[in-house]
């Protein structure tokens, strides 16, 4: 609504100018001035460019700042964030100076050399020390800039520790699916041609990392650790976009992608801070990947280490494998075994359905 009013208010002005303007040029012609080298809105004109900057500088900072929206900068909740939100804002700094002083000529000199019976303009054909000045300033000045921002992110997109928490993002459309490694914290191999309408993620399970491997309902992150997500897609390029992260990766089908960061405020934190006890993070799908493309948000949720661990113990004590074990016909035959001990399958009346679901596929 308030960019409705704001909009409807820019026409009205415009149109007040316009308006102005012909009824200058009216009352010009009634006056007889259409003969003189010099209009009587000569002057209103060059004064409503400066006008024109004056308003325009002021819209510019004040959108810029957050004027119209409260929540225009997302809170900073990882350790890169602050890198990359400093690195945009000096940005911001030195472009939006270099922004408002060429306004400020563009438009001054507008009004100062307006059209004037016998001005004349003086002719200033070269100076040396001021094309060196221009071309010197601005190269150190996107030299540091390109610097800086290729040390932020050859830090940003390094390996990740040793010790991270490896968590799948898999894109499809229009949702995502998370898988994380189980008690081993390995994450087993996939592959496209096993995905099925049960098996979405397309695990393969002649890989013995993949028997304890568990896929929840919403993708839970331990503050203060490292967390690397492999990131692949199953169909179409789909962006996997964590705003208040400051993550964004591309999920391109048949070439993995990955990206490691640590978070740094949990849910609760980041709920006392916005005021908002509703606050949750998202995942988002940052491309436009189809008709369903607005559909793709999956929670997520920050816990302090503790309550990770606690929930990680919890959820992995029921993997994928167990819940769908009818897949165990899908393991190799001397795997079969280990899967059963590795995914908890271990009730005598799991064991039987399995084995018979096995013979009815030898059958």
């Amino acid at each position: 609504m308030t960019y409705l009013v704001i909009g409807l208010a820019v026409l009205l002005v415009l149109a007040i100018l316009y308006a102005t303007f012909r009824v200058a040029t009216l009352v010009g012609i009634v006056k007889g001035e259409g003969s003189k080298n010099v209009p009587s809105s000569n002057k209103l004109q060059a004064s409503l460019l400066v006008v024109f900057l004056i308003l325009g500088l002021f819209g510019f900072f004040y959108y810029s700042f957050g004027g119209l929206d409260e929540s225009f900068v997302n809170p900073i909740a990882s350790e890169h964030g602050v890198a990359t939100d400093r690195l945009f804002w000096i940005t911001m700094g030195l472009t939006g100076f270099v922004f408002v002083v060429t306004q400020i000529f563009l438009f001054g000199f507008a009004y100062k050399y307006q059209f004037k019976e016998n001005g004349q303009a003086h002719f200033y054909p070269h100076n040396d020390n001021l094309e060196k000045i221009w071309t010197i300033v601005p190269a150190i000045v996107l030299a540091v800039l390109i610097f800086s921002g290729w040390r932020t992110w050859v830090d940003i997109t390094s390996s990740a520790p040793e010790d991270s928490e490896k968590i799948e993002i898999m894109g499809y459309q229009y949702s995502w699916a998370v898988r994380y490694g189980g008690n081993d914290k390995k994450l087993g191999d996939y592959d496209y041609q096993k995905i099925d309408v049960v098996n979405q993620s397309g695990i393969d399970f002649s890989d013995k990392a993949s028997f304890d491997d568990f896929i929840p309902t919403r993708l839970y992150l331990p503050k203060g650790r490292p967390v690397l997500l492999q990131i692949r897609a199953r169909d179409v390029i789909h962006s996997v976009y964590q705003p208040h992260f400051r993550l964004q990766m591309n999920a391109v089908p048949g070439m993995p992608t990955r990206f490691w960061f640590t978070p740094t405020k949990t849910t609760e934190e980041m709920r006392v801070e916005t005021g908002n006890p509703e606050f949750d993070y998202e995942l988002v799908c940052n491309k436009i990947c189809g008709k369903g493309h607005f559909a793709m948000k999956y929670m997520i949720e920050v816990l302090e280490p503790e309550e990770y661990d606690k929930w990680y113990a919890e959820a992995s004590q029921n993997p994928w494998l167990k819940q769908n074990s009818d897949y165990l016909a899908h393991v190799p035959e001397e795997l079969q075994e280990l899967a059963r001990i590795s995914s908890g399958i271990d009730s005598e009346e799991d064991i039987e359905s399995i084995d018979n679901t096995i013979a009815s596929i030898n059958y």
